[in-house]
């Protein structure tokens, strides 16, 4: 029997065997994760910039961030990164849902600071540009 070269045989998934078969499957892998791309979360923040102005020494700064997701999957906070123990962040633990905006809190003790102050909190989540930054910045005044 002769074995004709030319002829391609093909595996059980229909690809034919060679360098077509990894073109495809390249193709097919694109198509997966460009779709899978665009299904994600993502965690808008409105001001994230803010400032609180003058306040005493002793002073307890509260802050409030509004988040919204606006992906089109949960967006899930893991976890908030401060600079410092003056300063401590409250955030929902559960899933945010596409299109559903919520608060975090930032609180700033001033008891051990004084003066300028300038700070930055990371907010870790499951967006793909995470994290995402707020600030907060104002004036600690002595007694």
């Amino acid at each position: 029997m002769k074995t004709n070269i030319n002829t391609f045989s093909k595996n059980p998934l229909g690809f034919t065997k060679g360098i077509f078969c990894l073109k495809k499957l390249l193709f097919y892998l694109l198509i997966i994760s460009t779709s899978s791309a665009f299904a994600q979360a993502k965690m808008e923040i409105k001001d994230a910039k803010k400032s609180f102005g003058f306040v005493k020494k002793g002073e307890l700064v509260k802050l409030d961030y509004e988040i919204t997701n606006t992906g089109k999957e949960p967006l899930i906070i893991t976890d908030a990164e401060v600079s410092c123990s003056c300063t401590t962040v409250d955030f929902p633990k559960q899933p945010i849902a596409p299109g559903q905006t919520i608060k975090v809190v930032v609180n700033f003790d001033t008891k051990t600071v004084y003066d300028r102050q300038d700070r930055v909190v990371l907010l870790k989540s499951n967006d793909p540009k995470s994290p995402s930054k707020i600030r907060y910045k104002g004036v600690v005044l002595k007694k």
